[in-house]
C-alpha cells in the first residue's frame, strides 16, 4: 500500500516539477489578449434622429444663433486684414476677370498634373537617387560661381535687384 501511495505521489510529482522546474502553462496567443483588450468597434454611422420635428428644432436653433450674432458692416468691414483689402482693390482693377479666373484654375490644374507626375517618377528605383545627385552638384556649382568670391557675388547681387526692378517696376 505505501508502495502505490508512493508510486502515485512520485507520478504526480513528475507531472508537477520537471528538473527542478514547474511546467510552463499554456499562455493565450499574443493576438487572442490583444483582441480581448481592445474596446468595441465604434458605428459606422450615427442613428437617425428620433423624429422630423426634433430635426426641425436644432435646425432653427442654428439659424435663430447665426442670425443675433451677425456684426454691422462697418465693423466687419474694419477688422480685414490689409492683405485682405489689397487683394480687393487689386481685383477691382482687374478688366478681363474671365481670363484671370481661368488662369488660377489652370495653374492649379497644372500644380495637380505636376505633383502626380513627380510622385510617379519618385517611384521609379534609381530616379530619385540619380536626381538628388543632380541636385547636389548643381547647387555646388552655383555656389562655386556665384558665391565664394566677392566679385562674383556683387555681380549675382546686381542682377536679382535687376530682376527685382523689372518685375516690380520701381528702379
Amino acid at each position: 500500500m505505501a508502495s502505490t501511495s508512493t508510486a502515485s505521489s512520485s507520478s504526480a510529482l513528475s507531472t508537477l516539477v520537471v528538473d527542478g522546474k514547474a511546467p510552463r502553462q499554456a499562455q493565450p496567443q499574443k493576438s487572442q489578449t490583444l483582441l480581448t483588450s481592445l474596446p468595441p468597434p465604434p458605428a459606422l454611422h450615427s442613428p437617425p434622429l428620433s423624429s422630423a420635428s426634433a430635426y426641425c428644432r436644432k435646425i432653427a436653433r442654428n439659424v435663430a444663433a447665426m442670425a443675433t450674432g451677425e456684426a454691422p458692416a462697418e465693423v466687419a468691414a474694419a477688422e480685414l486684414p490689409e492683405i485682405f483689402k489689397s487683394a480687393k482693390e487689386a481685383w477691382d482693377k482687374v478688366e478681363d476677370k474671365y481670363a484671370v479666373s481661368s488662369l488660377a484654375v489652370a495653374g492649379v490644374v497644372a500644380l495637380w498634373g505636376s505633383t502626380g507626375m513627380i510622385s510617379a517618377i519618385d517611384r521609379l528605383p534609381l530616379i530619385p537617387g540619380a536626381l538628388e545627385l543632380v541636385g547636389i552638384g548643381y547647387t555646388g556649382w552655383f555656389a562655386y560661381k556665384n558665391l565664394v568670391f566677392k566679385p562674383d557675388r556683387e555681380a549675382l547681387l546686381r542682377k536679382i535687384k535687376d530682376i527685382y526692378g523689372e518685375v516690380t517696376g520701381s528702379s
